[in-house]
């Protein structure tokens, strides 16, 4: 078995203004540090509308492509903007990791690694926000519940900045249980102890600023332990790597061998719990050299899973 790489060209077209840290340029920061694993490759497919509304109503994806600019840039908040290629690179991004999910489910592959932008997991239902337009990860677990029949589908998302928006989608999902580590305080300001969604499904994991990998294990394993109790039948990883100390954008000090040890662990509860099926799914990582090395130190992990 392996590891399947998802990608697409078009997730280059997303273009915000010069000058923001979720440019085009971390694709290729990503494309070279994978390389050398000359992993087999698939081109995402335009993720399907049907999909897509199990997360965010119509008049949502109504408003997103008004919004589209035939030219230049339009800004929907002060970080998140629209350029003409902004739509078909979300939807790209929703189409990967809905065939993602489907080629592991399938027993094509272990696990996958879905290489997409623009990221997805601050939209919110209605809201699009913190430069993402869909909610990528959101859609992936809700198709694992309602197209393929999965009744125990976890979520894990170790980017810096808490997924509040795949918190918003999953409030009230009982089948899915979301697992989220990040700084805190830190933008967007979500993501306290007290947010546990409506079934109780949610566990927030705030991390200070400076803290390392020791406290980021010492916080995520408890987690471990009782999702390997739950026995889910699929992870799906929300997978930023702005936690990284050299990332301009947040205050962790992760380095890629964190990285390295947490997606180990990942794939021990996938490995014990759903024959290693284990989808994981750019979000964040702002700078280029630490996005690569983190990158590549998580992916080799997946790889080494699937062996």
């Amino acid at each position: 078995m392996a590891t399947l790489l998802f990608t697409h060209p078009a997730c280059a077209d997303h273009r915000p203004p010069q000058g923001h840290p979720e440019r085009p340029e971390r694709l290729a920061a990503v494309e070279r540090a994978l390389a050398p694993l000359e992993l087999p490759r698939r081109d995402m497919p335009l993720g399907a509308e049907e999909a897509i509304l199990r997360a965010h109503p119509s008049a949502h994806l109504a408003a997103l492509r008004a919004a589209c600019p035939s030219t230049g840039e339009v800004a929907l908040d002060p970080d998140t903007w629209m350029s003409r290629g902004s739509l078909e690179a979300a939807f790209r991004a929703v189409g990967g990791a809905v065939a993602a999910v489907d080629a592991v489910l399938d027993g094509e592959a272990t696990n996958a690694f879905v290489a997409a932008r623009p990221p997805g997991h601050h939209a919110e239902r209605s809201r699009p926000m913190g430069f993402c337009l869909l909610g990528t990860v959101a859609i992936a677990a809700l198709h694992a519940l309602e197209a393929r029949g999965l009744s125990r589908v976890a979520v894990l998302d170790f980017d810096v900045h808490h997924g509040n928006g795949t918190q918003d989608l999953l409030w009230d999902e009982p089948r899915i249980r979301f697992v989220s580590s990040q700084q805190m305080p830190l933008w967007p300001g979500t993501g306290g102890v007290e947010e546990v969604g409506a079934h109780g499904q949610i566990t927030n994991l705030p991390l200070r600023p400076g803290s390392g990998g020791v406290e980021m294990m010492h916080a995520w394993q408890p987690e471990f332990d009782r999702l390997a109790h739950w026995q889910p039948e699929l992870v799906l990883v929300s997978a930023g790597f702005d936690a990284h100390r050299d990332d301009p954008l947040a205050g962790l000090r992760w380095t890629e061998a964190d990285f390295a040890r947490l997606t180990r662990a990942i794939c021990t509860l996938a490995a014990d719990s759903c024959a290693g099926r284990v989808v994981s799914v750019l979000e964040g990582g702002y700078d280029l050299e630490a996005l690569g090395a983190s990158v590549a130190a998580h992916v080799g992990e997946l790889v080494g899973a699937a062996r």
